[in-house]
């Protein structure tokens, strides 16, 4: 059982996580107003890494040691390694989700990828674990919401939707895999990895299918800067540091509050509006959200 103090502080770093990423959605959306999804990706997740590397010499001067792992994790995985596998499922998810920003609203994108918290639960059928009735009545619950949120009238999905929808797949598998090995190794020398990996993979596809320009860049600073230093550098790995002992799902609830403050972003922020049906979609998908978690919070209240 985790120590009151220690969940207090996980569930703060976690709902400030949350907080951090549903405001980038903004960012986000604001830079696809000057440059490519790739070039934006490789400057933003560059800056995430480069913002720690400051903090890498600094305990390296002192000679402090890597973090080390949790008593309870069964063997010690190299940052490296660690971070290879963590970054090459975030490519996928940040870049799905960079490429459908462009075709939909910040508010839309923050809901549609809050989905992870229903597929977290759900993925544990791959290691043969069982999913509740909540699990499946979440997952239901949200189908039913993305379809008024994003369905048209001729039944389609709308693009931008599609892939944001996909990529919300990889973010499910991120939190899977930095619950796995953020015990298991240094999670700063993880989120500086993972973050650089990403940068690079999405360098290669800006230099394949768009045309990076220094002026488009130096021009979309200020929504760079936020979605590099905050959403990346502070928020990533405030989730590593985090799911150091938090459960995934437990995660997964707090973290899918970014929908909410995404969809209040792009509502102030950027003067974006939902139809009614919309709306409806909106509240539908989160009801399923907090569902599929409805055991682990019902267990935490009857903790002493």
């Amino acid at each position: 059982m985790r120590r009151a103090g220690s969940v207090i502080a996980n569930d703060s770093l976690l709902l400030l996580t949350a907080l951090i990423w549903g405001l980038a959605f903004v960012a986000q959306r604001e830079g696809m107003n000057y440059v490519g999804p790739f070039t934006y990706n490789a400057v933003r997740f560059a800056l995430g890494s480069l913002s720690l590397v400051p903090l890498i010499l600094f305990r390296a001067r002192r000679g402090c040691a890597p973090t080390a792992p949790t008593a309870s994790a069964p063997r010690r995985i190299g940052a490296l390694s660690a971070g290879l596998i963590a970054g090459g499922i975030l490519f996928f998810g940040a870049s799905l989700q960079q490429i459908g920003i462009v075709h939909t609203t910040a508010g839309k994108a923050g809901f549609i990828t809050g989905l992870y918290v229903v597929l977290v639960p759900l993925s544990g059928l791959f290691w043969r674990q069982r999913a509740g009735w909540s699990a499946w009545g979440g997952a239901l619950l949200s189908v039913a919401g993305l379809f008024l949120l994003s369905m048209t009238d001729a039944l389609t999905i709308e693009r931008g939707d599609l892939l944001v929808l996909i990529g919300t797949f990889f973010w499910a598998a991120h939190v899977q895999a930095v619950g796995w090995l953020a015990p298991r190794t240094d999670p700063v020398g993880l989120s500086c990895v993972q973050f650089a990996l990403c940068s690079l993979l999405s360098a290669g596809g800006a230099l394949l299918t768009e045309t990076p320009r220094l002026p488009d860049i130096l021009a979309a600073a200020g929504p760079i800067l936020y979605g590099g230093v905050m959403s990346v550098g502070v928020a990533y790995t405030l989730q590593v540091v985090a799911q150091r002992s938090a459960p995934p799902a437990h995660a997964a609830i707090l973290l899918s509050l970014e929908s909410v403050f995404a969809a209040l972003g792009g509502l102030v922020i950027l003067g974006e509006s939902l139809s009614a049906r919309g709306a409806v979609g909106c509240a539908v998908m989160f009801a399923g959200m907090l569902a599929s978690q409805a055991p682990l919070v019902l267990r935490k209240k009857a903790l002493p």
